[in-house]
């Protein structure tokens, strides 16, 4: 019997809570032969707050947590003991498709890890910004200035923002963090 990957759906909020019961109860009720990974995905987000930037996590998929268990025989039945465990644990709603849960493809998984681990490296920005639209600077030597985007580097996180200052218009590069919308 081979692992597979499974979507759990969880009270809103309950996630990680879910995540850390499941992980706490494996080793007391033996089920390592049965569940083998549990996963919440995040990524970073990067907003500003009350004049400082923060970064702060936000899940992906709100509402599920992703398990790597044992769940159907070669014969693709349910094996209850795995099945139980998971039911049974606190802030669980079910599995996404009810009595009979459907395997997620190894490469879906593989895609949101994927997705995890580019965010580690870079935070993403919590709005999304549009050429053409008019922001305001909140940090810097433009503080209070605004301006209309010229260009998106997402790639970088930076703005290519156009401000008129003393009657002329300047290009200004910001960091995404720096403005807000007007």
């Amino acid at each position: 019997m081979q692992s597979q990957w499974f979507v759990i759906h969880t009270l809103s909020g309950q996630e990680q809570k879910v995540k850390e019961s499941i992980e706490k109860r494996l080793k007391i009720e033996e089920m390592g032969e049965y569940i083998l990974e549990v996963l919440v995905p995040m990524e970073k987000v990067a907003e500003v707050r009350s004049g400082k930037k923060t970064v702060t996590s936000r899940k992906l998929y709100p509402g599920y947590v992703f398990v790597d268990m044992v769940l159907l025989d070669d014969g693709k039945r349910v094996i209850e003991k795995p099945w139980y465990f998971i039911r049974d644990t606190q802030g669980i709603i079910g599995f996404v498709g009810g009595d009979r849960p459907s395997p997620t493809p190894r490469d879906e998984i593989e895609a949101i890890k994927a997705q995890m681990s580019d965010s580690e490296d870079r935070e993403k920005p919590k709005v999304t910004f549009e050429v053409g639209e008019t922001v305001k600077i909140n940090d810097g030597p433009f503080l209070n200035f605004s301006g209309v985007i010229e260009e998106i580097e997402p790639d970088r996180g930076k703005l290519k923002v156009t401000v008129n200052i003393f009657g002329r218009n300047t290009p200004v590069e910001l960091e995404y963090w720096q403005v807000e919308k007007a």
